[in-house]
């Protein structure tokens, strides 16, 4: 703790008694800085193993030298390196220029690097023959048709017949050829799909080879679960996409994914990160498999009841613990994988692909427990969350890689929730939320969260059932269900939508409208998605799909200003209110919050959450409830921080400005700012501080000043402030995060900052609800901005 923020609790002592002691992180709890320091280790490690001609080399694959190469270059890809990276170009200029593997293995991995690159005009036609070497590769008849063996397209590989370790790898190259807009023909797929369905032992797991008759393996069943989910939304049938009257077909009950459903089962009840289950050896090729397996199907848990299992905490502890000291590398438990370019290359990729951001919650909503992936009302399109979080991923201004997940509601806390910036619902007939329900999604989006719903297949039910929940959330007088404005941010967000042609509903909580209600299904659209040309598409449907993905863009980018969270990981947690009552709370800081004719309560958990952040992070002890008090009520005098903020032109009596000034006379302190630097509030309230103290006017205070230096308590030197750009009415909203020096005004009187005032938005940053649109001061620096004005206040 800083020598200022001692002080300050020992100046403040007839408000704070006794500092409470910071929550205690358990050893065994990984961070995000533990993370990414261990992925910045094994980064360096496989960045001084490069070779002078761009390769990598592993000693117990020294003929496998551009398998092994593309599959480094595929790990510090997903670490976050770049084609702007010298290893990189390197690395590169190596794989366009060797000869073309005759290998299944370094032809996929080949493809995954290239694509990774996403160079179309060098890489295309390399990509291209290594998919026609696959594609001619895959076995066609016997016990292993649909899969692959070790040759590809070439007779000097060895013929040892096909196996599901070469299949999945097969896959996944065509996965990410195709996405790189590469033509892979829909029958290899069915082809690779059918052999995965057909050899699925009675267990649900998967064995390596042959038919449904060999034993179960971890590292064989995550793989199956991959690459399940990736053949089954890249099949598609086009031709059956259309009514006969030209409106798509999206409501036919579907089949439930019982293939996938088993192959989770079994993993939950064999799951372990400490190896491979039922085999000895494989274990990073194992824990490579089990962070795809919980990605692309959706998951945060294996397992049920008492034995969930965390796959990517648990999993990022265990391999945090086993990395080398000495030069960052892991090295595993088999041929390959002991050797430490490998090993490390497996452990980076579970790492950084695991630690991606989820952006959105899929709300499984079934009142027991049902099969997690049985198309149930809560599933009626099963790819479409997927989907659209894919298609946000390759957008321009938004991370390169972030997923989504299923929280369950009948077990869920708000921690759980909280987990993704969104949190998306839909079904056809009344979903039947109980009180509980109503309680902890309206805590939920109290907390920051926002909720995406949606009537698909035309249901009345889910209709009727939504609107009955928004009524059992809040009272008419708190919020209502309303159709947005045409002229609502939202149609602008990403994409310029025409209003006129989109229905969307809204309740507006807080900084802005937190819960959004689409009446018409988009989802459906949603899950007919690819990203790449879909053969034989009508182009009627094309239309179709991308009108209803940018609305769902749009929708996200509102609710996120483009903003998710950097990892997963690095989630919020709950505020809890811990004192109730009314006056001074003895031994807790509190600090009282002015109330108005107006939006005096624009951002309503604002102060709430200052409170708590003081409490965490300046080591103060706070009440975590804000009075709201009139300027008029005697009881201000009592506290030693005024709080006022709000979004519209506001004014004030005679009596009340005496009173506030009253109030700063006897050394109180005034803290305000514009929520999302709204131009009406900002000028309301230039206009009262100058009628309250006309020989004194509001003034920048400088930059250096020690309001923002850790002589109070965070180093404000610089900071991030978003500034959405100016631009024409008729196109999408932009905004840039600058790094730049602080902004406050202030009054100054006898040395000292009486009223401290940022234009720049704090309050809907404290709430988690900036939007592209609110020009203000990132989430991370608001806090940091807040909590200084409150350690000022307290010290002078």
């Amino acid at each position: 703790m800083s020598r200022s923020v001692v002080s300050v609790v020992a100046i403040t002592a007839c408000f704070v008694a006794v500092c409470q002691p910071p929550r205690l992180v358990s050893g065994a709890e990984i961070t995000s800085k533990r993370v990414l320091d261990s992925i910045a280790r094994a980064k360096r490690y496989l960045q001084k193993s490069q070779q002078e001609d761009g390769s990598w080399r592993a000693v117990s694959a020294e003929n496998f030298r551009t398998g092994i190469s593309s599959l480094v270059m595929l790990a510090l890809f997903n670490s976050g390196m770049t084609t702007n990276d010298l290893e990189i170009q390197k690395g590169l200029q190596y794989l366009r220029t060797v000869k073309e593997p005759d290998f299944t293995y370094e032809c996929s991995l080949m493809i995954m690097a290239l694509a990774a690159a996403k160079d179309e005009r060098r890489d295309k036609a390399r990509i291209m023959n290594l998919v026609k070497r696959l594609e001619d590769a895959q076995i066609r008849a016997g016990e292993n048709a649909g899969t692959w063996g070790y040759g590809a397209g070439n007779s000097l590989a060895p013929n040892l017949g096909g196996d599901r370790s070469n299949g999945q790898f097969a896959v996944l190259g065509l996965h990410e050829a195709q996405d790189a807009g590469i033509p892979v023909s829909l029958d290899t797929l069915r082809r690779a799909r059918d052999h995965w369905k057909l050899c699925q032992n009675a267990d649900g797991g998967w064995g390596y080879s042959g038919r449904a008759n060999q034993t179960s393996s971890g590292s064989m069943t995550v793989a199956g679960i991959s690459t399940m989910v990736i053949t089954e939304a890249m099949v598609r049938q086009a031709d059956k996409e259309l009514n006969p009257d030209g409106s798509p077909r999206c409501c036919t009950a579907p089949e439930p994914d019982q293939a996938v459903e088993n192959g989770v089962k079994w993993l939950g009840k064999n799951f372990s990160v400490g190896h491979n289950p039922r085999e000895k050896t494989w274990l990073l090729y194992y824990l490579y498999g089990l962070e795809r397996a919980g990605r692309l199907s959706g998951r945060r848990f294996f397992g049920e009841a008492q034995n969930r299992h965390d796959w990517y905490r648990e999993g990022a502890e265990y391999l945090v613990e086993r990395q080398l000291v000495q030069n960052g590398s892991w090295q595993g438990v088999g041929s390959m994988e002991n050797d430490p370019i490998v090993g490390t290359s497996l452990a980076l990729l579970f790492l950084s692909k695991g630690l991606s951001p989820v952006l959105i919650n899929k709300l499984d909503y079934s009142p027991a427990a049902a099969a997690f992936d049985d198309g149930g009302e809560w599933n009626r399109h099963r790819n479409d969350v997927r989907n659209l979080t894919q298609m946000i991923s390759g957008l321009p201004q938004w991370p390169k890689l972030i997923t989504w997940q299923v929280v369950q509601l009948r077990d869920a806390t708000v921690d759980d929730l909280l987990q993704a910036p969104v949190l998306f619902l839909n079904g056809e007939n009344d979903p039947k939320f109980s009180q509980q329900d109503a309680a902890l999604l309206k805590e939920y989006v109290a907390q920051g969260g926002f909720i995406f719903a949606e009537s698909c297949c035309q249901g009345t039910g889910f209709d009727r059932g939504f609107r009955d929940l928004i009524k059992q959330m809040y009272p008419p007088s708190e919020t209502r269900l309303k159709q947005l404005d045409p002229d609502h941010p939202i149609y602008r967000s990403e994409y310029l939508l025409d209003a006129s042609t989109v229905e969307l509903w809204g309740c507006d909580i807080g900084c802005r409208t937190s819960i959004v209600y689409s009446p018409r299904d988009l989802s459906c659209l949603w899950d007919k998605w690819t990203v790449f040309e879909m053969p034989n598409r009508p182009a009627v449907m094309t239309s179709m799909i991308t009108k209803a993905t940018q609305v769902g863009v749009n929708v996200v980018a509102y609710a996120t200003g483009r903003e998710p969270p950097t990892n997963r990981l690095d989630r919020p947690r709950a505020q809890e209110i811990t004192t109730e009552g009314d006056g001074i709370q003895r031994g807790l800081l509190e600090i009282a919050k002015l109330r108005y004719t107006g939006s005096w309560d624009a951002a309503p958990q604002a102060l709430r959450n200052l409170l708590s952040a003081l409490n965490t992070t300046a080591g103060v002890a706070t009440a975590h409830k804000a009075p709201a008090l009139t300027p008029l009520d005697p009881a201000i005098f009592k506290y030693p921080l005024l709080y006022i903020h709000g979004r519209n032109m506001f004014q004030i009596s005679p009596q009340e400005r005496d009173q506030i000034r009253k109030y700063i006379e006897r050394g109180g302190v005034l803290f305000a700012d514009a929520c999302c630097g709204a131009p009406q509030f900002d000028k309301g309230f230039r206009q009262m501080i100058e009628q309250m103290f006309p020989d004194h006017k509001l003034q920048r205070i400088p930059p250096t000043h020690e309001i923002f230096t850790t002589a109070i308590g965070n180093d404000l030197s610089r900071v991030k402030r978003r500034e959405p750009e100016v631009n024409d009415a008729n196109a999408a909203l932009k905004a840039t995060i600058r790094t730049v020096e602080p902004y406050l005004e202030g009054v100054e009187m006898n040395g000292r900052f009486v009223v401290i005032y940022s234009k720049y938005d704090i309050s809907c940053a404290l709430e988690r609800q900036a939007a592209v649109s609110c020009t203000g001061y990132i989430r991370e620096d608001a806090v940091r901005i807040a909590v200084n004005i409150v350690l000022y206040a307290l010290l002078q």
